[in-house]
């Protein structure tokens, strides 16, 4: 039996967007602290000049991991939440990592390259994030915490095969892929995630809880 969480971290994809996992947050029945998190320049987060790799948006977000935490994460925030996962194994409870590329080779699953009309419609994004091609491949069965893997089936961006890839490589991973879904699933099936969420962090007890309601 797996250690439950004591906080849940919520991160966003590129968009940056800080209220993404809003609706399923507010769905959940697992009784944590919640905390949404916003990467600097992205969205509505003011710049921050000392931030200029995901390595920095890690070292940001590590000191927020100093109790058993749960990192729930959307798109380019997946890798974030990894690499987190692999520097603090001991505080990472569970992962949850929805349409991702988790750090893994994109263009060898047929994936949709967004750069071009991401950076279109946001110009001033930073250019390391749209330089970067993160693979931790080679590390994914280091991280032996339970992970929950989220897709949609009709997501060019993150195409099903790269969450079957990944929970392949993953040692405790199960993949949960929503018909109909696509990029950013998290949001436009909160309710259907909120579930998911928390049967991936109560287990069995998840199901004890229903009953006794």
């Amino acid at each position: 039996m797996s250690t439950l969480p004591s906080r849940l971290i919520f991160l966003p994809g590129a968009s940056g967007n800080t209220e993404f996992w809003h609706p399923a947050a507010q769905c959940l029945v697992y009784p944590a602290t919640q905390l949404h998190i916003g990467w600097p320049g992205f969205g509505r987060t003011p710049a921050d000049p000392s931030v200029q790799s995901m390595d920095d948006l890690v070292t940001r977000l590590l000191p927020d991991i100093d109790q058993p935490t749960a990192l729930i994460a959307q798109s380019m925030g997946g890798i974030v939440a990894v690499c987190a996962a692999l520097q603090r194994p001991e505080q990472i409870t569970h992962l949850v990592l929805s349409a991702t590329s988790g750090g893994v080779n994109m263009p060898a699953f047929g994936a949709q390259d967004w750069r071009p009309e991401f950076t279109a419609e946001y110009p001033s994004l930073p250019r390391w994030f749209i330089d970067d091609h993160s693979d931790l491949s080679d590390r994914l069965a280091e991280l032996q915490m339970p992970v929950l893997l989220l897709w949609g089936d009709n997501d060019p961006i993150s195409p099903v095969e790269v969450g079957e890839h990944l929970a392949r490589l993953l040692p405790c991973a199960t993949l949960h892929v929503l018909p109909g879904a696509g990029h950013d699933l998290g949001f436009s099936h909160a309710r259907e995630v909120a579930g998911l969420i928390d049967r991936h962090l109560l287990g069995s007890r998840f199901h004890d809880r229903q009953q006794s309601n």
